[in-house]
């Protein structure tokens, strides 16, 4: 049986790069969390169009690239809520440029 090689290993920055936040719903998640902490619900919502199961996945996988931290609280009911770590904050200007490079080229509404 073949191992697995996950790029997020690899030497090349750009592999690396593309394997923590290369998905569809990652910079979304991260552009969510740019000025606060939000629950679980609330995030899902932001989001929009995604499956529990794959919103889930991003989630875990962004807590175990350090990009996010997930904070439980035992209240009754029981709630959880996202923010950016300091690396993930380090994103925010990156995803920010991306969004503003696609409303220059392709001529989208900024949002207010």
């Amino acid at each position: 049986m073949k191992q697995k090689t996950f790029s997020k290993y690899s030497d090349c920055p750009n592999k690396r790069s593309k394997s923590i936040i290369g998905s569809r719903w990652k910079p979304i998640i991260i552009y969510a969390l740019r000025k606060r902490k939000i629950r679980f619900g609330q995030l899902h919502a932001i989001v929009g169009d995604i499956s529990a199961k794959v919103f889930a996945k991003c989630l875990k996988e962004l807590e175990a690239d350090e990009i996010i931290v997930r904070e439980t609280f035992m209240d009754t009911p029981g709630r959880v809520e996202y923010s950016l770590t300091p690396k993930g904050v380090a994103l925010v200007p990156i995803i920010v440029s991306l969004l503003q490079w696609e409303w220059k080229h392709y001529e989208m509404n900024q949002p207010s």
